[in-house]
């Protein structure tokens, strides 16, 4: 029998020592002076009783000899070995970010009604991270406005266009974000004062436009202080040289348009008769004049549009170019058109006064410097319903495409207005149909025009927007089948058993309709849907279908288009194209602009 050590054990303790308490022990001597009271100090006593430290060689080749030490030791390369894998798989899958088609990725075998969103998931994976960003200075800005073009008009724009699948044009550009449209006293605007954001820089009073919110409206006193005036880029790019002009398919006079030339404290002053005689006795002038006579209207190079009743004394009307009924008309004897063109002609400058399909085919763009197109009484006729001969009305993408050519002459740039406005005029009467196939024409617009500017090598230099002033009370309703005409039904009212159509509006003219006889709602199915005159049904009755306050969208392409990105004021949008331009109170000095000439960034 082995032979005990005599030495007392002073602890009143005995327990055997395990591997954990024997990684302890050692620890401790580390610290503490070795003592003779072995065990709690950290030594032990051998056969020969002489003590043995726990830092003795002998101690250390049990404790590599030891469980735990193999088990570390063993996890701790399994864990290395497990990083330098998920190393190589991370790098080896990531590959090059920036090149997408290059990147491979875990294939699947999938169902067909799976793999067919997997496959376009990857694609739109690889066109966003392969975008670069254009950080060139814009040469040219053209801003599209879809007049009253909110985000559902869009969606059902787009489904009545291309199904839910496809896509309107400006949905394809690479940079995008949303517009706050409230002005400086509603929460729900008007054209002219969102109008006034988009070009100013400066949210201002509803209904009023190029005044700021010390003006109230209707207020002719106030609106004459001219540190009240805000300046729009329009004028900033008349000083800078640049050639400016702007399309519409209302009249020339209305509410957008004349918020980038005019600076009245209402709207509905386009002519002398839409005025009180006492606002004309303190000096007050209307649109009209403004856009003639004032240096900022004069200085535009194209104005196409309707109008005629505005600037023109007494003009007659025709079923293919009726008098605009909501609006006024002018009755002093004036014919502005032919004092803009006495005008230019004073000055010795080239220009031109079209006024129908035939002289607007026939203009040599390229040899005009000014050019005035006047083309209806009122506001253009619907595209559907327009006059497509040579004595009829031009459509949005031919003003636009005729627009490029005049202003693309300078080599100081151009900034170019193009307002689809009948998008608005058609959800105001409740006629759906219209409003959407009015978006299309603006979609045709911005294909044609980006056509053109890629045919003429000025795609990477032109910062092209696309957005709407404010959005309307169209809604899309109830769970109607995939495929689906957007101008449909959608279901059966669960509480009265009444079929309702898919697109409704919040308030509309005439559209609370009700069953005479049941005194229900009306049964849509009775009518047709689909024809351009039907009237949406809604929830409340008023005299015109009012807008809708919701954020719009805003879509950018080509130079500095990176600069709309998220959630913006609606007056952003001014400081964003002034800064793309280099204009206002951006604009660089001579020195810097020759230098930017020669060498763009």
């Amino acid at each position: 029998m082995e032979k005990r050590s005599e030495a007392p054990i002073k602890s009143t303790k005995f327990r055997k020592l395990s591997d954990v308490d024997m990684m302890e022990v050692q620890l401790n001597s580390l610290e503490e002076p070795r003592s003779k009271d072995g065990v709690e100090n950290g030594s032990f006593q051998g056969a020969d009783g002489s003590a043995h430290s726990a830092n003795s060689p002998v101690q250390q080749s049990k404790w590599f000899r030891s469980r735990l030490f193999i088990i570390s030791v063993v996890f701790s390369a399994l864990l290395m070995t497990a990083m330098c894998i998920g190393f190589v798989v991370h790098y080896g899958m990531a590959g090059d970010v920036g090149d997408m088609d290059e990147v491979t990725y875990w294939p699947v075998n999938l169902p067909r009604e799976q793999q067919e969103w997997y496959d376009q998931g990857i694609d739109e994976l690889k066109k966003a991270v392969s975008r670069e960003f254009n950080r060139r200075r814009a040469k040219n800005v053209i801003l599209f406005v879809g007049d009253g073009m909110g985000p559902n008009t869009v969606t059902a724009a787009r489904i009545y266009g291309f199904k839910e699948e496809g896509l309107l044009s400006w949905e394809r550009f690479p940079d995008m974000g949303l517009l706050k449209t409230y002005c400086a006293d509603k929460q729900v605007p008007d054209s002219f004062s969102t109008a006034t954001a988009l070009f100013g820089g400066v949210k201002v009073n509803y209904e009023t436009g190029g005044v700021d919110a010390n003006v109230p409206l209707g207020n002719c006193a106030a609106s004459l202080q001219e540190d009240h005036h805000v300046q729009t880029i329009l004028k900033w790019a008349q000083v800078d040289g640049m050639r400016t002009g702007f399309v519409t398919t209302t009249r020339v006079t209305h509410a957008t348009p004349a918020a980038l030339y005019a600076h009245v404290p209402d709207r509905r002053w386009e002519c002398e008769t839409g005025m009180k005689a006492e606002d004309r006795d303190q000096g007050c002038m209307d649109i009209a004049r403004q856009l003639i006579e004032q240096p900022t209207g004069q200085k535009i190079n194209v104005i196409m549009g309707g109008g005629r009743q505005m600037l023109v004394s007494n003009v007659t009307d025709s079923p293919s170019d009726p008098l605009d009924t909501w609006a006024s008309k002018s009755a002093d004897g004036r014919d502005l058109i032919q004092d803009w063109r006495r005008k230019k002609e004073d000055e010795g400058v080239s220009h031109a006064v079209v006024q129908n399909n035939r002289e607007l085919w026939n203009l040599n763009g390229q040899d005009t410097d000014y050019l005035l197109g006047i083309f209806a009484n009122g506001h253009l006729m619907y595209d559907h319903e327009r006059d497509r001969s040579e004595s009829g009305m031009p459509s949005l993408s031919n003003m636009t495409l005729k627009a490029l050519e005049v202003l693309g002459n300078s080599d100081k740039g151009f900034l170019l207005v193009v307002e689809a406005g009948l998008i608005d005029q058609a959800h105001h009467r409740g006629h759906a149909r219209k409003a959407l196939h009015e978006v299309l024409q603006l979609n045709a617009a911005v294909e044609s025009t980006l056509s053109f500017l890629k045919s003429t090598d000025r795609l990477d230099e032109t910062l092209v927007i696309v957005t709407a002033d404010h959005s309307h009370s169209l809604t899309i309703n109830g769970h109607p089948e995939r495929g689906s005409s957007i101008l449909g039904f959608a279901g059966k009212s669960k509480t009265e058993q009444t079929p309702y159509t898919t697109l409704t509006y919040g308030t509309s003219y005439q559209g609370f309709q009700v069953d005479p006889v049941t005194q229900n709602r009306r049964d849509p199915t009775e009518d047709n849907t689909s024809d351009w005159e039907y009237t949406q049904q809604a929830a409340i009755n008023t005299d015109e279908n009012l807008h809708g306050g919701s954020d719009v969208t805003i879509h950018a392409n080509g130079a500095m288009s990176y600069l709309f990105h998220g959630v913006h004021e609606q007056s952003y949008v001014a400081h964003a194209i002034s800064y793309a331009l280099r204009i206002g109170r951006f604009r660089d000095s001579s020195i810097a602009e020759t230098l930017a000439g020669l060498t763009p960034i």
